[in-house]
């Protein structure tokens, strides 16, 4: 009996110890410094975050949404946050370019629902296992 209650409790920590789920602000730039993150997003479409100033938007092709996830295990939370934000800003480059535009604009964090705009950071969801970065922004061409 004694050696159930012991395994039931060990079972117990090591759910709640993988149930991780601490939510990260991060540096847009910090991240895009990274040489990783900027060589996975590349060139060829621009992205402005928040309320950043872009030139005037010629054509609008809808507001797009990702959500990238990756895995984290033995890895610091900034550097698989960082990979899962250039996931995020890859998908919608891919999304720019398939639908005409060369930009991204007024890209939020949409961590869990949660809409969050800023200028210079993004939210990401760090745990044990996966860390994953959920952006929302509009297609256009300036």
């Amino acid at each position: 009996m004694k050696n159930i209650l012991v395994a039931a409790g060990l079972l117990l920590v090591a759910t709640s110890a993988s149930a991780r789920d601490d939510v990260l602000e991060l540096s847009v730039a910090d991240a895009m410094a990274n040489a990783k993150v900027s060589q996975a997003v590349g060139d060829g479409v621009q992205f402005y975050f928040g309320g950043q100033s872009h030139d005037t938007v010629k054509q609008t092709f809808g507001e797009w949404s990702t959500n990238k996830k990756t895995n984290a295990f033995g890895k610091s939370d900034e550097f698989a946050c960082q990979w899962a934000f250039a996931g995020a800003l890859k998908t919608l480059k891919q999304r720019a370019i398939k639908e005409g535009g060369n930009a991204v604009i007024n890209i939020r964090s949409n961590y869990k629902n949660n809409l969050t705009s800023s200028d210079t950071h993004f939210k990401c969801g760090a745990g044990n296992v996966i860390a994953g970065v959920a952006l929302i922004g509009d297609v256009v061409k300036l």
